[in-house]
């Protein structure tokens, strides 16, 4: 499926050499011993670097990951695993949005799980606060951009009042709040080292408010479950044009956001492998020389589909 491991290795020095040129950037030494590097030459822990830090957010396109802590189909099924890399190789590999939805955590009245549904992936809140702060901390350049989601679900739902305490307890109680920037889409410069926090989840605060369709700061496409007879195909055709869309409008106030993802009774893996290559792929290889500013860009297995995550990162190198 599209560009293999040896299409990749074609770009090599030469491409980095090539892209330092073009960005006045040094053309050697910039990814970290044993670290991945784009087709362009970008290396992935570090790509957001590489940035001008006076740019707005919503001009990238921020390559993440679907249900991000979703690793494991013992906590679950298989319908519900989603991901292989765990949230540090997900940013070490050049993912900068994650997806992380919450309940209750039994036993902890002050805490939060990270659950797909009902299933507790045994992982809390501040695990992944944790790595993210540890990832920021060695790549102080770079951003971590969150949907933080109250998932509602199970035997530990939490009602609006109770989610908004406890995400206070994160912040004050255990000493989080200076991670984060919170309101209003950020200058690449104002995010670096922190995590933006896009807020799913009922409060007062003037939060950057998630929608799975549109809203003042938003505009999603997230279909995850469609009727007919080519589910996957008319998923496909929503993709590419919410794709074609941002890229029509780069001046849009909204973030774009394209869920790459798809479930509607199919394993993830399967869903995601056909998306790939019957749409994704061939409309990201045909363009590899368009900067776009696709805005967010979560997907399933980014393992499977290195290369479509760094085409990706690389759209805001063109």
């Amino acid at each position: 499926m599209g560009i293999a491991r040896r299409d990749l290795l074609k770009f090599g020095v030469g491409g980095a050499a090539a892209v330092g040129g073009l960005l006045g950037l040094p053309s050697t030494g910039w990814a970290a011993a044993g670290s991945a590097t784009t087709p362009r030459g970008l290396p992935t822990d570090s790509w957001m670097s590489y940035l001008d830090a006076n740019q707005s957010l919503l001009n990238l396109t921020i390559p993440g990951t679907h249900d991000s802590c979703c690793e494991n189909p013992a906590y679950g099924t298989e319908w519900s695993h989603t991901q292989n890399w765990g949230i540090p190789q997900q940013l070490q590999q050049g993912a900068r949005f994650l997806d992380i939805r919450c309940n209750g955590l039994q036993g902890a009245p002050n805490e939060l799980g990270i659950y797909h549904a009902d299933n507790y992936q045994y992982i809390r809140l501040q695990d992944v606060l944790d790595q993210c702060r540890s990832f920021l901390q060695a790549h102080p350049a770079e951003t971590v951009v969150m949907r933080l989601r109250n998932e509602r679900a199970g035997g530990q739902a939490l009602d609006d009042v109770e989610f908004q305490r406890r995400i206070n307890y994160y912040l004050n109680d255990l000493g989080y709040r200076s991670l984060f920037h919170f309101y209003g889409w950020p200058t690449v410069g104002a995010a670096r080292g922190k995590i933006v926090l896009l807020a799913d989840f009922a409060n007062p605060w003037g939060l950057i408010n998630w929608s799975s369709g549109q809203n003042d700061y938003f505009d999603t496409q997230d279909a995850w479950e469609i009727g007919g007879s080519d589910p996957l195909g008319a998923k496909g055709k929503l993709i590419v044009a919410q794709f074609d869309k941002a890229f029509l409008n780069p001046n849009y106030a909204k973030m774009f956001v394209n869920f790459l993802s798809y479930a509607g009774g199919y394993w993830p893996k399967t869903s995601s492998q056909s998306l790939m290559d019957n749409s994704i792929y061939p409309y990201l290889n045909a363009r590899t020389q368009q900067r776009a500013r696709f805005g967010i860009v979560p997907m399933d297995f980014p393992d499977f589909h290195v290369n479509v995550l760094q085409m990706l990162i690389d759209k805001n190198f063109v």
